[in-house]
């Protein structure tokens, strides 16, 4: 028993060592930074910035690999079912916590299946419609929804995407149905409301402040708590009697399963470090967020806010009925 017992000390202490070898000589090569969207939409945008700054950080270049389709839960499922070694990383936005509710099967635990990274920021949306759209303000828009719910149409990115979850939010918020429009990715989306195709869209400063600032679509609201800068003209949803509404598309990083703590802790401070860069703050300024704090960018910061998320959204997806398969 004695032998036993020391072969099994000795395994774990070589397997201890070993990992710790591992992270002091990690990356030793190119790490892949899986984004579940399209090239260009918002989400795109800001991991490139974030994988740019943690590439020099690191001394290994981030590649970014775009895996869209299913809300997601494509690209999601893909590095879920990857080795742990920290070389390849999903960079997902709330849908991480929306899809446990959304997709009645999906192909992996959305709290089990991974280790987590840290949060790297929390994008304000915005309620815009097309430039030529009748109501004034948030106030008016709202009264004038409900009085022509048929009539009109409420543009998204597709099922799962932010555009999505916060015109369900929004139709839960002032209790009426409108017709939503789901598109293939953000891009598509905001095209058809530039050329009044569509009247409404919920989506991320990150897509909509320079349409907002050109003037070519018409902004009612941002969901942050506070105006924001880059926007200061358009009032805060709470501003305008729709506190429910105050919402971010929160961004976070995460690892397949198994990944050794050493290297997610070593991807978090490089993330840390990232944040601080003077061109990703600015950057995200343009956008109209800002990144996360050091307590946020880190694994139990991204992973107390996916749990609280998840059950945050639960009855929002369920009142709505909107279920993918």
């Amino acid at each position: 028993m004695l032998k036993l017992f020391t072969s099994l000390a000795a395994t774990a202490a070589i397997a201890l060592i070993s990992g710790s070898a591992f992270a002091q000589g990690y990356p030793e090569r190119s790490i892949t930074m899986v984004v579940p969207f399209a090239a260009g939409g918002p989400t795109d945008t800001v991991t490139r910035l974030v994988a740019e700054s943690m590439s020099k950080d690191l001394g290994q270049q981030i590649i970014v690999e775009n895996v869209g389709g299913a809300g997601g839960t494509l690209g999601a499922s893909q590095v879920a079912k990857a080795d742990p070694d920290g070389y390849t990383l999903l960079l997902h936005h709330i849908g991480m916590a929306t899809s446990a509710t959304l997709y009645r099967k999906l192909p992996y635990d959305t709290l089990n299946a991974f280790e987590y990274v840290g949060l790297v920021t929390d994008v304000p949306m915005t309620i815009v419609a097309k430039k030529d759209f009748e109501p004034t303000d948030l106030k008016g828009l709202v009264e004038y929804v409900k009085a022509n719910a048929d009539k009109i149409t409420l543009a998204n990115a597709g099922i799962g995407a932010a555009s999505h979850l916060c015109g369900m939010l929004f139709m839960s918020e002032i209790k009426t149905p409108l017709t939503t429009v789901p598109y293939k990715g953000t891009g598509p989306a905001m095209t058809d409301l530039l050329g009044g195709q569509v009247d409404l869209m919920c989506d991320q400063t990150t897509n909509t402040t320079k349409q907002i600032k050109g003037g070519t679509i018409k902004a009612y609201g941002v969901t942050s708590a506070k105006r924001l800068d880059a926007l200061p003209d358009v009032p805060t949803v709470a501003e305008a009697g729709l506190p429910g509404m105050q919402v971010g598309i929160w961004h976070g990083i995460y690892a397949p399963k198994g990944t050794p703590a050493e290297v997610t802790q070593k991807l978090s401070g490089s993330l840390q470090k990232a944040l601080k860069d003077p061109d990703i703050i600015a950057r995200f300024a343009e956008l109209g967020t800002v990144p996360s704090t050091d307590a946020e960018a880190t694994p139990a910061g991204l992973k107390s806010k996916l749990e609280s998320e998840v059950t945050r959204w639960k009855p929002v997806i369920e009142a709505a009925g909107q279920y993918a398969d």
